[in-house]
């Protein structure tokens, strides 16, 4: 099973396909602090509640020079429905191979009522300006999740 990527290691790059169709690379947000969060599948309640929540902060996160992207198996079409659903203001990114969420750490073995499947497991990792990784919340509880990375956020910007 893949490592955890780790804070302060360099993040790994990407180039995934967005909602809309372009390609988002890692190293063009060079300078940016980047929320790179992990979500299991679109239009489910604690992936929409997630996501919902750092729509409601995008204002805050913007004004600290954060760009937030969402990355979850879901293809580019399922993707479209859920940002348009709940009017997300972020780009969704298409892992539908799982690579990515392979490279961080985030697909897992994940134990259901005693059924074990591979899977993403709910996380998200800070990136600061540099490209390394600031913080790393690996089993995330979406409540006051958003809230927590403001707080680093803030401390990154210090």
């Amino acid at each position: 099973m893949a490592e955890w990527v780790e804070a302060g290691s360099k993040a790994p790059s990407f180039t995934l396909t967005a909602d809309d169709g372009s390609k988002v690379k890692l190293g063009d947000l060079k300078g940016s602090i980047v929320v790179l969060y992990f979500y299991p599948k679109d239009d489910t309640p604690g992936c929409t509640k997630e996501a919902c929540a750092f729509r409601d902060r995008q204002s805050e996160l913007v004004k600290h020079g954060v760009k937030v992207l969402g990355v979850s198996p879901d293809d580019k079409d399922s993707h479209v429905k859920f940002k348009e659903k709940y009017k997300l203001n972020f780009p969704l990114l298409v892992d539908k191979d799982h690579k990515l969420a392979e490279k961080y750490g985030a697909w897992r073995e994940k134990n259901m009522y005693g059924k074990v499947t591979m899977g993403i497991q709910r996380s998200t990792f800070l990136i600061d300006a540099d490209g390394k990784v600031a913080k790393v919340w690996k089993r995330v509880q979406v409540d006051g999740h958003d809230a927590k990375v403001l707080e680093e956020v803030s401390k990154l910007k210090g």
